[in-house]
């Protein structure tokens, strides 16, 4: 499988990383800038003049560390995706059986679904993701390396398991768990309440099959 970093690295528009202090605050303002213009008009409609007049920089600023507008969506994903890797490393860390594997996973979900009740801006950027083929692969990486920590318990817990089997489910479970979040925060709150706890309930129930028979 090739590697997050390849694919990173290989797509097209991949932007400059500041270096210096002031280069670093100004594309922390042209982000800041990009996310509120997705979250108020959709990714589809943000337009390279309009963040640079925005976050008070000349255009050319901008394309020195964004060339395109799928370099600032990367970008932001890239950031979200951090922020995803830190929480199921922190929750997944201490499970030692499928007890607490049950416990870790449900409350991992509901951390998960409070992020992105803070920042529906996250289902946009999606959303610009699927418009990029580079960009529909780098979130595909992201997706199963997300999947991987999962997966990694599931091994630990049922050596006897069928790996392939486990790894299908271990992947599908958390696609599934995406598309569930982003459906979630189009509704209104009490359905989307209701979709991620009948995700919960189903990811739950496929995760008990895991054990061996």
């Amino acid at each position: 499988m090739e590697s997050i970093s390849a694919i990173a690295q290989d797509t097209p528009g991949a932007r400059r990383e500041p270096t210096q202090k002031r280069s670093r605050e100004r594309v922390e303002r042209m982000l800041a800038v990009a996310s509120s213009l997705i979250a108020e008009k959709g990714s589809d409609a943000l337009r390279m003049g309009e963040v640079a007049e925005k976050a008070g920089v000349s255009i050319g600023s901008l394309y020195q560390f964004f060339p395109d507008k799928s370099a600032i969506i990367r970008a932001l994903a890239d950031r979200y995706q951090k922020e995803s890797e830190t929480c199921i490393a922190e929750a997944l860390a201490g499970v030692r059986d499928s007890k607490a594997l049950e416990k870790a996973f449900s409350e991992l979900v509901d951390v998960y679904y409070g992020i992105f009740l803070a920042e529906p801006v996250m289902r946009d950027i999606w959303s610009g993701t699927q418009a990029d083929k580079a960009l529909r692969e780098l979130e595909l990486a992201h997706s199963r390396a997300n999947a991987g920590m999962l997966l990694d318990v599931l091994m630990r817990l049922h050596p006897g398991a069928d790996p392939d089997a486990l790894e299908t489910s271990a992947f599908l479970i958390w696609q599934l768990g995406e598309a569930t979040m982003r459906l979630a925060v189009s509704v209104d709150r009490t359905e989307g309440d209701r979709l991620v706890t009948a995700y919960k309930r189903m990811a739950l129930s496929e995760l008990a099959r895991g054990a061996p028979t």
